[in-house]
């Protein structure tokens, strides 16, 4: 248990001699907008450290210069979260990256296969869980709560190499850097608080409404950020969406409103929702967004998907590549109306000698499905 910075930069410099390390953390976020970092875990081949990033005094420096060592390739399982709060700590993203949840759906081991769950099958190691739910902040952490902690990445090691070896013998270590670059790009994480609006599930008809969504919930992003409180502290959605709709100018209007407090109307908050109400009522029409109408669907639509669905997971299972790697319910629908103009990620790349080239040939008429000793098959046709 590593608690002094020196310590956590000698520490840094042995796993800086390694070509891969393992890492994770523990966090809470519960009550807060940026998660609370309590523990960072890693491991090389040599070397198993717990670092403690709450012990008094404690620089995460060294921790920050191995994460942006290009030499060391950083191990992480469904790495979005752990990369998330290094780069609000840290201003970086981990690179190289390798995501071993990712990686197991590239080689086989079905789609978002958890970490005790993968461990399971490669290892044939069951990992007590009873620790999951701990308080990460509350210290001292008991040798239970720090062996549960430790084993999220000593078995990640192995995890790692035998997945590393399995696409290197398939070919397949390209797909995989596809996916890394998404999850090291900027933009996955630096999320512009204009852009709140895209979180919410769209129900609005009207380009005013949507205008007032964009600007409310842009309200919401920056208060939530400043105080370091959920998103939903701040305002619920439903409260969003009504605002939106009701459009109130004015404490009154707000204060009719069926989600909205009473006395919330009276607040700065109310206040400062009433404002951006007005300012975005106040932009030209001209330069109001637009909703996007729901295409009509031509008849035979919805069988079409239906067909690809089964020729996604026949190819899903030939190749051993979980169907969520390939394409999702909204490519499909988009293959079966688009055709070829379809800009999905299933149209390129490895993804279209895997798929989606046969998709097309599906439904052109080039690619039959039959039934055949209890089984379906895809079969092109001459």
């Amino acid at each position: 248990m590593i608690v002094t910075t020196e310590k956590l930069e000698e520490a840094c410099l042995a796993l800086a001699q390694s070509d891969f390390i393992t890492i994770d953390t523990e966090f809470l976020r519960e009550t807060t907008f940026w998660p609370e970092l309590c523990l960072i875990q890693m491991a090389s081949p040599e070397l198993e450290v717990i670092v403690d990033p709450l012990a008094p005094g404690m620089d995460l420096k060294p921790f920050f210069d191995l994460m942006g060592n290009g030499a060391v390739t950083k191990v992480f399982h469904a790495a979005r979260q752990d990369i998330e709060i290094i780069f609000h700590l840290g201003n970086l993203i981990p690179h190289p990256i390798f995501d071993t949840q990712v990686a197991a759906m590239v080689c086989g081991f079905g789609d978002s296969i958890s970490y005790d769950q993968l461990v399971q099958r490669v290892k044939n190691v069951h990992i007590d869980k009873s620790s999951r739910f701990t308080d990460w902040s509350r210290r001292p952490l008991s040798d239970k709560q720090l062996e549960y902690a430790l084993a999220d990445v000593t078995h990640l090691r192995d995890v790692y190499i035998k997945l590393k070896a399995e696409l290197e013998k398939e070919g397949r270590a390209s797909w995989l850097n596809e996916e890394m670059a998404v999850l090291e790009a900027r933009q996955t994480y630096d999320l512009h608080p204009d852009d709140a609006w895209q979180r919410l599930k769209m129900r609005l008809k009207k380009p005013q409404e949507l205008m007032v969504l964009k600007g409310v919930a842009a309200w919401r992003e920056r208060e939530a950020r400043a105080r370091n409180v959920p998103r939903s502290r701040v305002l619920k959605d439903d409260a969003i969406f009504e605002i939106a709709q009701q459009q109130p100018k004015d404490a009154e209007a707000l204060g009719r409103l069926r989600t909205v407090p009473k006395g919330w109307e009276r607040s700065s908050s109310g206040a400062a929702i009433i404002d951006a109400v007005n300012a975005a009522l106040s932009i030209p029409k001209a330069d109001w967004p637009q909703v996007q109408r729901q295409a009509h669907v031509p008849e035979g639509t919805a069988s079409a998907v239906e067909l690809l669905k089964v020729l996604l997971r026949l190819t899903s299972e030939k190749h051993g590549v979980a169907a969520k790697m390939i394409a999702n319910t909204e490519d499909l629908e988009k293959i079966a109306l688009e055709g070829e103009a379809a800009e999905v990620a299933a149209m390129s790349g490895w993804r279209r000698d895997l798929f989606g080239d046969y998709a097309l040939k599906l439904i052109n008429g080039g690619v039959a499905l039959r039934f055949v000793g209890k089984k379906i098959e895809a079969v092109e046709l001459s």
